[in-house]
C-alpha cells in the first residue's frame, strides 16, 4: 500500500456545491443535487448523464465549461424537455430528478448554492426562453438573482477546476492544447485573462485579413499591430507569472517516492521568457518591430508566425527528468494528477480558497492503491471533489467520506 505523509499543506477554506439545479441541460429535463459539504462520487452506466452533471457546474466558471460546448449543443432539444429559468435553485427533492413539462425551446439553466469566497450565495447562468426567435441568444448570468455582465463575475465567488478523459493526451497533443490547459490555470486566479486572451484571438484574425487583402493603409496595420502587441504581452505575462507560482508551489511539495509525480514545468515562447526582464513597453515596442518585419512573411503563410498564440507548456517527469511525452501512459495520467493537485492548492495560497475540483472518470485508470492514495490526497486537502465512475467498487477507499448517488438516465438516486 502507498502511505502519505502528514499534509505539507496549510489548512485552507474551500469552496463547495451546496446544491445543484438543472433545467434543461443536455441529457436533463430536471436534476437536483443537496451534496452539502461533501466530495461526490457520481456513478453509473456509460451515457447516463453523469459527464454532464458536473458539466453544468463547469459552466459556472468563466468560458466554455469543461467541453467547451457552445450554449446551443448544452441545451435539451427534444419534446420531452422540460422548460422554466430556474436561477435560484428552486425545485426537486433531495437528489431525484424530475419529470415532465414543455418543450425547452432550445433554453436551459444551471444554477448552485455555493459557498464561496464571500460566504453563501447563488450562482445563476442559462440561455432565457422569453425570446426564442432572438437572432442571437446570449448567456444570462445572475448572482443572488441580480443580472451581470458575463460569468467573469462567477470568479469572485468561485473557483472550479476539472481533469476530464480527453485531458489524457495532453501531453502528446498539439501545442495548442496546452496552450489552452495553461489559459485556464491562469482564469482560475486571473479572471481577467480570458477576456485577454480572446482579443489578442481577434486582434491576430484581423491583422491576417488585413494582409491577405495585400495590407491596404499601412497606418491600419499599424493601428492593428500596437493592439496585437499590447494584448500579447498582456496575455504572456500572465502566463509566465502562472508558470513560475506553480512551478514553486510543485517544489514546495515535491515527494520523489509520491503516488502522483512531480512536474518541472516552463514556457517554450520568447515573449513568456522576456516578460521577467523587460518592461512592458518596451517588449510591446520589440514586437510591434517584429510584426513589422514579418509582413511579407505573414502574408505568405496566411497566418502571424510570431507570438504568444504559438507557445507552448513544456512539462517534464520530474522523477525521471525526461520529458513528459516520453513517459508511459500511466505515468503521464499520475503527472497529469499530480500537476491539477499543485493547481489547485496554488489556487487556494493566491484566492484564499481550494476551488472546487471536477474528476471525470478519474479512477478508471489507477490500481486500488493509487485510487486510495488520490482519495487520501483530496480528503488531506480539504477539497469539495465531484467524481464520476461506472464501478461503485472503484470508489470503495472513500468509505462513508463521500455522498454517493446512482446516475440513470433521467434519475439520480443517493445511495445510504
Amino acid at each position: 500500500m502507498m502511505t502519505l505523509p502528514e499534509s505539507p499543506w496549510p489548512s485552507r477554506r474551500a469552496a463547495r456545491v451546496r446544491r445543484l439545479s438543472l433545467v434543461n441541460f443536455r441529457s436533463w429535463r430536471r436534476a437536483v443535487l443537496d451534496p452539502g459539504d461533501a466530495p461526490v462520487v457520481l456513478v453509473g452506466p456509460n451515457g447516463a448523464g453523469k459527464t454532464n452533471l458536473i458539466e453544468a457546474i463547469s459552466f459556472l466558471a468563466p468560458g466554455r465549461g469543461l467541453r467547451r460546448a457552445t450554449l446551443e449543443e448544452v441545451a435539451r432539444d427534444d419534446d420531452a424537455a422540460g422548460s422554466g429559468y430556474d436561477h435560484d435553485g428552486s425545485g426537486g427533492n433531495g437528489g431525484v430528478s424530475g419529470e415532465g413539462g414543455d418543450p425547452g425551446n432550445g433554453s436551459w439553466a444551471v444554477s448552485a448554492e455555493i459557498e464561496g469566497h464571500v460566504g453563501p450565495v447563488v450562482l445563476g447562468t442559462g440561455i432565457n426562453p422569453s425570446d426564442p426567435t432572438a437572432p442571437v441568444r446570449s448567456r444570462d448570468c445572475r448572482i443572488d438573482r441580480v443580472p451581470v455582465g458575463s460569468a467573469a463575475a462567477f470568479a469572485e465567488h468561485l473557483a472550479i477546476a476539472w481533469l476530464i478523459p480527453q485531458m489524457d493526451g495532453l501531453f502528446l497533443g498539439p501545442a495548442a492544447e496546452r496552450r489552452r490547459f495553461l489559459d485556464r490555470l491562469v482564469l482560475a486566479v486571473d479572471p481577467a485573462h480570458g477576456a485577454r486572451v480572446n482579443a489578442l484571438e481577434r486582434a491576430l484574425r484581423s491583422r491576417n485579413r488585413l494582409l491577405e487583402q495585400g495590407g491596404g493603409d499601412a497606418r491600419w496595420l499599424d493601428a492593428v499591430e500596437h493592439e496585437v502587441a499590447e494584448v500579447a504581452v498582456a496575455v504572456a505575462a500572465a502566463r509566465a507569472e502562472t508558470v513560475r507560482r506553480l512551478a514553486a508551489e510543485i517544489l514546495a511539495g515535491r515527494d520523489d517516492a509520491g503516488p502522483f509525480p512531480w512536474a518541472g514545468l516552463r514556457i517554450e515562447g520568447w515573449l513568456e521568457r522576456a516578460v521577467g526582464d523587460t518592461p512592458a513597453l518596451a517588449l510591446e515596442d520589440l514586437y510591434r518591430a517584429r510584426l513589422a518585419e514579418g509582413r511579407a512573411r505573414d502574408r505568405a503563410a496566411g497566418r502571424t508566425l510570431d507570438g504568444p498564440h504559438r507557445s507552448d507548456l513544456v512539462v517534464i517527469f520530474g522523477p525521471k527528468g525526461v520529458p513528459a511525452d516520453r513517459a508511459s501512459t500511466g505515468e503521464q495520467k499520475a503527472l497529469l494528477v499530480g500537476l491539477v493537485l499543485a493547481h489547485v492548492r496554488l489556487v487556494g495560497a493566491m484566492t484564499g480558497m481550494l476551488p472546487v475540483l471536477l474528476l471525470d472518470e478519474i479512477a478508471a485508470h489507477f490500481d486500488p492503491d493509487r485510487r486510495a492514495a488520490l482519495y487520501d490526497t483530496l480528503m488531506r486537502l480539504g477539497v469539495q471533489s465531484w467524481m464520476t465512475g461506472t464501478d461503485l467498487a472503484a470508489f470503495a477507499a472513500l468509505g462513508t467520506r463521500a455522498v454517493r448517488f446512482a446516475v440513470e438516465p433521467g434519475r439520480l438516486t443517493r445511495l445510504d
